[in-house]
This record gives structure tokens, sequence and C-alpha cells, in this order.
């Protein structure tokens, strides 16, 4: 019976082919192949999660906007490398070219230039956070027909020469038809990703003037292009209050969540002004009860880099059990932050105050103030004004010199991707450190680096394992975290 058996089991093997065997083993509950609309959801999602727990954990505090109040590593400059930044954003910089793969196959011009437009922030999140880092040959290990395992790290001047360029040409594809599926960002909307192209280029000229005259470039984008013109048109991802589509310090246990508090430096600059935002990034102290009076607040800045308190975080970033809401407070939840209307604006005012656009400075300035004040839904009367207007006018907070835009050009960045330090950073070089910046503070206690602002992170250190030979030519440029990459140096 056995031999029955086996020779029937036999027959029926060479009788069926190996489509046969595929089809009997496809699930049909499972798809086999993910179109370019997932994986423009999925590089959005994951994009913005990254950043803003980074902001969180990282950008934030060394900007001196909140401070570390357990493991100071970061605030006191004791730094190693950061992978979860490098790792998050190649992740989904994978998925956007395997998106772009499927949008040009399918000749879909505005699918591309939305892909385009995302690939070209996350890789300027990774490049002014590392330097120089793989990026012509940077997704070739998982996509290509002969794949590069050991991708070549590429200068940050090439790096933005070709992300000022790809952004421009992605404007052009943005108005040449087709559809954007999957777009959490903006909803499918061309109009808006060609606005967030354009602002990002500002953006990325200002990071870039200390290095080149950029005036002519910025002025033909500021005189001919679209800009964000509201807080409507500004790129920031509204998560869903569900895993896996929320913002990651939501679902954090308390004691993570309190690890992070408002800083020192920060508190300073908002109460020179009674500045309302202060009841928006933190909550007020609590008293003996426990209870938080929102109409007569007090709070408390922590020390950078030196064991101390400072007033929790605002109800945008999270759910304290007896504590109130944003949602009771009538406050939207915190949101991925890629680019601000209110950023854009102070760029413009810095511009305008530089003399390379003949826009006026104030305007842009207080256009600035007032679009953060917009987002963050401010509450005037417990800060004795009776709108912006008043505010503006009376807090002593109108433009006067360059560091004003500076000023508030930090402020407005709370939570904004890597950009807190990366801005905190640019100020520091063309202002000659900590003294020459009249609201951050030079740290205090305890400090690793001789109380200088680290100019870079350091590259993970899987990357010598992996890619020994052109990590070790990269990290040669560099004098550690100390070593200013191209568009810091002089």
């Amino acid at each position: 019976m056995k031999r029955i058996i086996f020779l029937l089991t036999t027959l029926f093997i060479a009788t069926v082919s190996c489509s046969d065997f595929e089809e009997l083993n496809q699930n049909p509950n499972e798809p086999t192949s993910v179109g370019a609309d997932v994986l423009l959801t999925n590089a959005i999602r994951n994009s913005a999660q990254t950043t803003s727990n980074e902001a969180f954990l990282i950008s934030n505090n060394v900007a001196q906007l909140t401070g570390k109040a357990l493991r100071l590593e970061v605030d006191n400059y004791k730094w190693n490398a950061f992978p979860t930044l490098w790792e998050g954003l190649y992740e989904s910089l994978t998925d956007i070219e395997a998106a772009l793969a499927l949008a040009e196959e399918a000749n879909n011009s505005a699918m591309q230039g939305a892909l385009i437009v995302l690939k070209s922030w996350i890789y300027s999140q990774l490049t002014n956070a590392y330097g120089d880092i793989p990026y012509t040959e940077a997704i070739n290990g998982g996509l290509a027909a002969e794949p590069n395992l050991t991708p070549k790290y590429d200068t940050q001047e090439s790096i933005y020469a070709s992300l000022l360029g790809d952004l421009e040409t992605a404007g052009g594809l943005l108005s040449s038809g087709g559809s954007i599926s999957g777009d959490v960002l903006y909803n499918g909307d061309t109009d808006k990703w060609i606005k967030f192209s354009n602002a990002l280029r500002l953006r990325l000229l200002m990071y870039k003037s200390n290095k080149e005259n950029v005036a002519a470039e910025f002025k033909n984008i500021a005189d001919n292009e679209p800009l964000f013109t509201s807080n409507d048109d500004q790129a920031a991802l509204t998560f869903l209050r569900a895993f896996p589509n929320e913002f990651p310090t939501l679902p954090l246990k308390s004691g993570d969540f309190i690890a992070v508090a408002f800083s020192e430096s920060a508190l300073n600059a908002f109460n020179q002004y009674n500045d309302p935002r202060l009841s928006r990034y933190a909550r007020p102290n609590a008293d003996a009860n426990g209870d938080r009076d929102y109409d007569n607040p007090t709070f408390t800045g922590i020390t950078n880099g030196v064991v101390s308190e400072g007033s929790l975080l605002g109800v945008a970033y999270y759910d304290f059990i007896g504590d109130a809401t944003a949602a009771e407070m009538g406050v939207n939840y915190a949101q991925g932050l890629l680019m601000t209307y209110a950023e854009q604006e102070l760029l413009l005012a810095e511009a305008a105050h530089n003399g390379w656009i003949t826009n006026d400075a104030e305007t842009h300035f207080k256009n600035g103030i007032k679009a953060s004040h917009d987002y963050c839904q401010v509450n005037y009367t417990p800060f004795g004004y009776t709108g912006f207007d008043d505010f503006y006018t009376n807090s002593g907070v109108a433009l006067d010199e360059k560091m004003d835009i500076w000023e508030q050009k930090w402020l407005s960045l709370y939570f904004t991707a890597m950009d807190p330090y990366f801005e905190v950073r640019r100020i520091y070089v063309e202002a000659g450190g900590f003294d020459g910046i009249r609201f951050l503070k030079e740290p205090y206690g305890t400090n690793f680096n001789n109380k200088e602002l680290p100019m870079r992170f350091l590259y993970p250190f899987q990357e010598q394992s992996l890619n020994e030979s052109n990590y070790n030519n990269a990290k040669s440029q560099y004098d550690g975290i100390n070593g200013k990459m191209w568009i810091l140096s002089n």
C-alpha cells in the first residue's frame, strides 16, 4: 500500500506543472505586489514619525527648546551615533525609490514630482545631520539588478546641488498631469506640493548661504515661484491617533515622556514677551492637588545639561490620566512637521534684512510670528492681550535687528524635524558661538565637548562593518562631532 501511495504521489507531482504549484501556493488575501500609493503613504508616515521622534529626543533639546530631565547625554554633548535617524530615513527612501520606478513606468508625472520632493526633504535631513552621506548609490542594494551593497558617500556640496535641481524639476513634473494616490500629506493637491518644493528650496539656500552667495537664486524663487500663503499650505502630517499612524510621543509610557521638559532658555525668551505660545509648548505647573491653572499659569524651565526640573510639554504631545487633554482644551494634537508657513515667512524676513529681496522684512517677520501663534491656537487672554495685533504692538517683539528674526525662527521651529538643531547650529557659526546669541545659554555643569556646540552627528557604527572602506573615507573628513560639514566650513 505504501508503494502504491508513493507511486501515485510521484505521478501527481510529475503531471502538475510548476505554475500549478505557484497557483496553489498563492494566498488570495495577501497581495504579491505593492503599488506606488501604498509606498508613498508609508514613506510620508514613517519619515514624519522618525523625525518627530528625533525632535523629541534630540533636536529640540540640543536647540534648548526643551531639555533632558534624565539621561543627559544629548544635552551635555556626550554624543554617540544616533542610528535611528539614519535607519528610519533610509528605510523611507527605499519605499520612495520603489514608488518612483512604478510612477515612471505608469508615466505619472505628478506622482513622480511628489516623490522627488519628499525624497529631497529626507536627504536634506540626512546630509544636514551627518555631512557626506550615501546618495547616488544609496538604495541600489535593494532595488538594482546588480545590487551595490557598499555605496559611496557623496559630498555634501554635490548633494545640495542635486537636491536644489531636483526640487526645481519636481515643480515641472507636478504641473504636467497625473494624480497622487496615497498622499496623506496633501491629499493629492499638486499645487501644495509645488509650494512645499519651493519653500524647501528657500530653506536649503539659507542653510548654504554661509558657503555661497545665494541672493540671486533666492530672489528668483521668492519673486517668481508659488510659495506657502497660509498654514493650510505647510507640510504638516496629521496623524490618526491609532497604531501605526500616531505622533510618536503619544503612546509613550509616562516616565519616558516626562524625561523631557521645557527649557529655561525657551522659557526666558517667551517670558520676555509674555508670549502665549508658552501655554501650548508647555503645561502650567501643577499645584499641591495636581491641578493646572491655565488662566493664571506659572512655568519652570529645565537647565540644559543639569539634573533639574521644568514644566512638562504641552497637551498636544501627551495625554496624562487626570490631566486636561488636547481634545478637552480644544487644541489640535501634534502633527509631523516637515516645514511650516511660519518658517518660510521668517526665511523671507531674513532674506529681506540681508538685502537679497526687496520685500519688507517686518511684514514677513510679523507674518511668521502670527502664523506660529495661529498654528498653536494660542489663548491671548491669560497673557494680558486682546489678540495678535495687541501682542505684536505691546510685547516688545517687533523687529529691530537680525537677532530678532533668528530668535523667532528658533521659537517657531518647535518639533519641526531636525531643524531646531540645524538652525541653532547655523546661527552659532554665524554669530561666533554662544556668546553671540542672546537667547541661548552656554552649557552648564558637566560637558563633554568643551562647551562647544557639536557640528554633526556621528555615522552609525554598523556602517563600519557593512561599508568599511567608504565609511572610513567619509569619517576621515571630519573631527568627530566637531567636524564642520561643507555648509558650515569657512
